[in-house]
């Protein structure tokens, strides 16, 4: 028996990153070059069994400009893990790391099961005008306690990788198990008083 966890799992950076991209690439195995900007926020939901685990993940996509900003504390709020998305091939895209990550710092709230799992994404590696290095990258990533990749959602390139690295990073903090689903049903017959009891092995 299977027993059945939900998380939520945020996805922030500067727009035109590839954020929706990589959630569209993740639930629907889909890329187009049709997608518009993120209005305020999206979510896709996506069920996977894990390491003997049923898991519903639920993905935001969050917009990436600054006047939907006064939306992110709902948005923060009940997150298991986040993704701060840059482009490898815009500088300025991660640059805007640190404006996200203090966001990030101030919105989240510390939790018992050990620390929050951050994932900094280099997304678009697809492209051949880098302008970010995986070495770049990677030291940030370091300095800011955060395991870091590189995808492209266009050629699915580690998305499936750091979304099961997400629902694994999460499993593991929490302490407390989830309740295993009910997959029975116990029903208790009485007898008249005075009747001879019959022993059951189940």
């Amino acid at each position: 028996m299977f027993r059945r966890s939900h998380l939520k799992i945020l996805l922030i950076g500067n727009s035109g990153v590839g954020k929706s991209a990589l959630m569209n690439q993740y639930v629907n195995n889909r890329f187009s070059t049709r997608y518009r900007a993120t209005i305020g926020a999206d979510f896709l939901s996506k069920e996977l069994t894990l390491d003997g685990k049923t898991v519903t993940v639920q993905i935001w996509d969050t917009a990436g400009t600054e006047r939907f900003q006064s939306l992110g504390t709902a948005l923060y709020r009940g997150s298991d893990c986040c993704f701060l998305v840059f482009d490898v091939t815009s500088a300025s895209s991660f640059e805007g790391l640190e404006k996200w990550h203090k966001q990030l710092l101030l919105q989240i709230e510390p939790g018992e099961d050990g620390p929050f799992p951050i994932a900094v994404i280099g997304n678009k590696t697809d492209l051949e005008n880098r302008e970010v290095s995986s070495e770049e990258g990677e030291e940030w990533s370091r300095l800011h306690n955060a395991q870091y990749f590189e995808t492209s959602a266009k050629a699915a390139t580690n998305v499936q990788a750091v979304f099961e690295w997400a629902v694994r990073a999460v499993l593991k903090n929490r302490k407390t198990p989830d309740p295993p689903e009910p997959d029975s049903v116990h029903l208790e017959t009485r007898q008249p008083e005075g009747a001879p009891r019959e022993k059951c092995s189940c």
